[in-house]
């Protein structure tokens, strides 16, 4: 039988001996590369997030920013996670929100805190490791999206994505994907050596979704 206990115990060995803190910053760093090259003009596109246009995902990548530094300092009000209208440059809007979530997270004890997430549940706080793993796989994921639905890639270093692996195998894959909001949509099946392609496919994306026009490469 698999009990709370276990299941930290499980996801403690996932991060020991790792430079969490650092990078995370390094994947929410990437993602305000990729989303630095969003132009009004891009806001319509539809996403690989079923439903969602490109206006869509920036909001909800910013309320998170918003939301989980909020919890890292103790703050759980819902309000902080709600979606907010993008101003006239959606990237220096994103970028803002960016420099917020790893301000909160470059504080010394932020992992030994407890984060309230009320977007997760309203029963219980998340230990602050487990909170910014998260949102560290959250926008590994997230950072694909907006890449693809530029056109273009997007390129993680061997330390990121060899955290990235174990912790999309660590993500439930069961009926909690397929309820409305659920953050990942069931696995999908895949082929070939890609690791990041791996990851995605774990968190029910499908590695060769691609938009209707050019690839670029964005690094």
């Amino acid at each position: 039988m698999t009990t709370e206990s276990t299941t930290s115990k499980n996801f403690e060995s996932l991060i020991a001996g790792i430079d969490l803190i650092a990078l995370h910053a390094r994947v929410v760093e990437t993602s305000v590369e990729v989303a630095s090259h969003v132009t009004p003009a891009d806001l319509t596109k539809p996403t690989p997030c079923a439903g969602w246009t490109l206006d869509d995902l920036l909001a909800h990548m910013i309320a998170q920013h918003y939301g989980f530094a909020a919890a890292a300092r103790g703050v759980g009000d819902r309000e902080r996670w709600h979606p907010r209208p993008l101003g006239p440059d959606p990237a220096a809007d994103y970028r803002a929100a960016a420099e917020h979530v790893l301000t909160a997270f470059a504080e010394p004890d932020v992992l030994d805190r407890n984060f309230p997430l009320p977007e997760f549940t309203t029963a219980f706080e998340f230990p602050g490791a487990q909170a910014v793993t998260f949102h560290f796989i959250d926008y590994v994921v997230h950072s694909w999206d907006v890449a693809r639905t530029l056109g273009a890639t997007v390129a993680f270093g061997d330390e990121i994505l060899k955290l990235a692996l174990p912790v999309a195998r660590f993500v439930p894959d069961d009926k909690s994907r397929t309820v409305p909001g659920a953050a990942f949509a069931p696995a999908v099946a895949w082929s070939g050596d890609s690791t990041l392609d791996a990851v995605l496919a774990l968190l029910g994306r499908s590695p060769d979704w691609a938009p209707a026009h050019p690839e670029t490469s964005v690094r």
